[in-house]
């Protein structure tokens, strides 16, 4: 791939063999996050599971202290009342059989769905346009429930899902570039601090092999993952 020289003059300024100390990333990241916009700032951890079994798959939410800085546009799949209380909770859509049909037709102009368990029957055949661009609702990620007030006030003040990709690599928004040091800092620390606790008896060997942050239009970062660790001390 040729990249832009932008990009290039960016990558020169990243040891891509080097495991950067914690707070050392963060500021790299940050500085390169050149862009004209505020960027994104992403992490991927690569860990020591096989996704091809059940069991393996990681899986979970996070409300992350500081939020991810952008705002999200949220969907509730509900019958009345419910769907009044969601847009009073600042959902940006709520309704049923309208939205079913609207996301049939390819759309999904959404960052979060949530749904209540009584209408799973109906939204359960979106899940080949929801599944693979994550949106699907699913108990495990507390995105299906009757408590929409709180899911969707949850999701509005940062919670993010997370899921491992067929490699095993868990993809995170974790923050803005624009995004104080020390608040990408713990967003980064409280969704690592989940991940641990999503570890599953049957991984064997390493569970966090590496972690790598970038901002969305820079080069990747790797971050030395014991000093990460040892930052939840």
């Amino acid at each position: 791939m040729k990249h832009s020289r932008r990009f290039t003059d960016l990558k020169s300024k990243i040891d891509r063999f080097t495991e950067y100390d914690l707070d050392e990333a963060i500021t790299r990241v940050k500085e390169t996050a050149s862009a004209k916009f505020d960027e994104t700032v992403e992490i991927a951890v690569n860990l020591g599971v096989d996704p091809r079994h059940a069991d393996q798959m990681i899986r979970g939410n996070v409300s992350l202290p500081h939020g991810t800085g952008k705002t999200v546009r949220v969907l509730v799949f509900a019958k009345e009342p419910k769907q009044q209380e969601a847009l009073d909770a600042g959902a940006d859509y709520a309704g049923l059989e309208e939205y079913i049909e609207k996301v049939q037709g390819g759309w999904t102009d959404v960052d979060s769905i949530i749904a209540t368990p009584d209408v799973m029957g109906q939204v359960g055949k979106l899940g080949r346009v929801l599944g693979p661009r994550g949106l699907m609702p699913n108990p495990k990620s507390g995105s299906v429930t009757m408590e929409v007030t709180e899911a969707v006030k949850a999701v509005k003040g940062g919670r993010i899902n997370f899921r491992t990709d067929k490699y095993g690599i868990l993809h995170a928004v974790i923050g803005k570039a624009s995004f104080e040091m020390e608040k990408i800092r713990e967003n980064l620390q409280e969704f690592t601090r989940v991940v641990l606790r999503l570890k599953p008896p049957s991984a064997k060997g390493t569970y966090v092999k590496g972690v790598t942050l970038s901002a969305t239009l820079g080069p990747g970062v790797k971050l030395n993952k014991q000093s990460l660790l040892n930052s939840l001390k």
